[in-house]
């Protein structure tokens, strides 16, 4: 028996937010200093690098837990099963619920318990729980669907991945202009004949890469705020990243025996569209090949970094032909990838 992808959904919250919205921002360096050049400058070579030009916020009467709602109403729509059947909910985020204008996390309930009091499910032996594992959280809910269903004990499965990264940034850290809100779902069934996880492949390094995410004050000076936001340090993360994820992948085909050249996508994790770029190059190069044209979806340019939410609203717009010269179809082999907070790498090979 197989884990099949059945049913997909997503929310895109509705606010958009372009670039030019921050040219009011004043923006510091982490000892607290100016920059200085203008915010202009730092904009233009913030889109340069990271490819992204607007992104979403979620609306301010929606939690990370309700977006995630919306998204798993469409899930279940689409896999047209009944929600009563589901074995587990599965919630991947980081963050809890995060009301606007707040700045303390909600976690209790878990998220998952929420979504599922508001899809109104009755069934107590549906197992409701949260999932933290950094921007890589809805893949490592993927793997654990597939251990269940392939284990026999479960046949239907929601896995969601959703963020409100907009309520936790540091107005003062440019990185804010990266981190944006969304929510992705699917459904995960046991069916013979359809999708199937061919390989899969996770790590965690926590030795001496733990923290490059992490939280902390503001770059304010001085302050005697004790508000926490989300903190990177992105040449770390840059540098981890394109060393680690290709071979990741790599590894994750080989166990497959699948050819490389069967590989029609790749969903990576709409982290920055240089790094990303340099992921999949490297990627292709550990078999002498040049990343072919159109292999990497993205839509980090419209969307933002939304962490865990970015690969299952990516993967949703491209199944129901949302993103233009980008589709996928029946018997295709893709390769989900990603990496984040931990420092957390992992990836699936999935024939649709």
């Amino acid at each position: 028996m197989s884990a099949a992808i059945t049913g997909t959904g997503s929310y895109i919250p509705s606010i958009s937010i372009s670039n030019s919205d921050f040219g009011a921002h004043k923006f510091l360096n982490s000892d607290g200093s100016p920059f200085k050049h203008e915010n202009n400058v730092i904009i233009e070579k913030f889109k340069a690098i990271t490819g992204i030009e607007k992104r979403r916020y979620a609306e301010n009467n929606l939690n990370t837990s309700d977006i995630a709602f919306l998204a798993a109403e469409k899930a279940i729509a689409d896999a047209a099963i009944n929600k009563e059947e589901l074995d587990y909910i599965i919630f991947a985020h980081n963050f809890g619920d995060v009301a606007h204008g707040q700045s303390q996390a909600d976690t209790v309930p878990s998220l998952a318990s929420r979504v599922k009091h508001l899809l109104r499910i009755k069934n107590p032996k549906c197992v409701a729980y949260d999932l933290l594992f950094g921007c890589p959280g809805w893949i490592e809910g993927l793997i654990q669907a597939n251990a269940y269903i392939k284990s026999g004990m479960a046949e239907k499965c929601l896995v969601i991945g959703a963020e409100t990264l907009s309520r936790i940034v540091d107005p003062h850290d440019r990185d804010c202009m990266i981190y944006s809100d969304g929510a992705g779902a699917t459904i995960i069934e046991a069916k013979e004949g359809s999708g199937q996880v061919l390989a899969h492949s996770s790590a965690t390094y926590a030795f001496d890469e733990a923290y490059f995410l992490y939280f902390g004050k503001t770059f304010a000076s001085p302050s005697d705020d004790n508000t926490k936001y989300i903190k990177m340090y992105g040449r770390k993360i840059y540098e981890f990243a394109v060393t680690h994820v290709p071979q990741a992948m790599k590894d994750c085909l080989d166990e497959s025996n699948v050819g490389i050249d069967k590989v029609k996508k790749i969903f990576i994790h709409q982290a920055n569209e240089k790094m990303d770029a340099a992921i999949v190059k490297r990627f292709y190069g550990l078999f002498q090949m040049e990343m072919p044209e159109g292999i990497m979806p993205m839509n980090i340019h419209e969307m933002g970094n939304s962490s865990v939410a970015t690969i299952p609203t990516l993967f949703d717009m491209v199944r129901k032909g949302k993103i233009e010269n980008q589709e996928v179809q029946k018997g295709d082999v893709i390769i989900f990838a990603s990496v984040g907070a931990g420092m957390n790498v992992n990836a699936i090979v999935y024939t649709v």
